[in-house]
């Protein structure tokens, strides 16, 4: 039986990867490192995000950031593509930059309590206050814009799955947050799709809500198979004028990986985000 598509659509196993995610390191920030951290607000907890100082990186350069959530975990799908949902397993942004001209830090998603890291959504069930995750953004976002460089007029929000809902969910969440992003790349799901996830907010009535505070700037939406026609639908029906791209990435798989190989949709997304970042 097809299931969006896939079963037609190639797997990413089927092209060479020509990008190689940097070992996670030890000890401070550094060039072409990537290495866990702490906000200094959450440093008594077990709180932590990942963070990438490119290979072109200087103290005086002011540098593009790209900002990503990740998707849930533990995760595996039929044709072996895994998820852990934590930080340190996101590829997009090293794989939209390629390791170069541009700041990258993977954010967390934060428990009720915010004193750790979650791998299945934000906070904690039945509650799934989100609340902890969106203040870990708002300071650490402009945190590392001012500690190493990042241009706060050019920070680009991405996320894989869980990650790409919470572009919107979280990124979206209130007026605050939703200042601190110049564009957003959104892979494998979106905000308003699914009304049946179960955590509070889901409903296509509090997303546009979110989705509203999207203001005139650009996403670009891709998804595995055909799985991007509910998302157009969707936005489509909301109104919104926003300058929206919608691309499948060409490949099967429910995985962030595809962004390690060379493809038409990796490199449509490229120069999508040159023309955004010149503009």
């Amino acid at each position: 039986m097809m299931i969006c598509g896939l079963e037609a659509a190639p797997d990413i196993r089927t092209v060479k990867a020509d990008l190689v995610l940097p070992p996670l390191s030890k000890g401070a920030p550094a060039v072409g490192k990537r290495v866990k951290q702490t906000h200094s607000d959450w440093r008594d907890t077990k709180v932590y995000h990942v963070l990438f100082l490119p290979r072109d990186w200087k103290p005086e350069a002011k540098l593009p950031v790209i900002v990503e959530f990740a998707g849930n975990g533990p995760y595996r799908s039929r044709f072996g593509d895994v998820s852990t949902g934590n930080p340190e397993g996101s590829k997009m942004g090293f794989g939209i930059s390629g390791g170069n001209g541009f700041i990258w830090v993977c954010l967390p998603y934060l428990n009720n309590a915010g004193t750790h890291n979650v791998t299945q959504w934000w906070g904690n069930a039945p509650k799934y206050d989100v609340r902890p995750t969106v203040e870990y953004c708002k300071k650490t976002v402009p945190w590392i814009c001012k500690q190493y460089g990042g241009d706060p007029g050019r920070v680009i929000l991405c996320g894989f799955s869980r990650g790409a809902i919470a572009c919107n969910f979280v990124g979206l969440h209130d007026d605050a947050i939703a200042k601190l992003w110049r564009a957003f790349v959104p892979y494998s799901h979106y905000d308003g799709v699914n009304e049946r996830w179960g955590y509070p907010g889901a409903d296509r009535k509090s997303a546009l809500v979110r989705l509203k505070r999207l203001g005139d700037r650009p996403q670009f939406i891709c998804h595995e198979g055909n799985g991007i026609v509910a998302t157009r639908r969707w936005v489509e029906t909301t109104g919104i004028k926003s300058p929206i791209a919608f691309r499948p990435t060409g490949f099967r798989n429910h995985n962030d990986a595809w962004l390690l190989r060379p493809s038409p949709s990796r490199r449509a997304l490229r120069h999508w985000l040159s023309s955004t970042l010149a503009n």
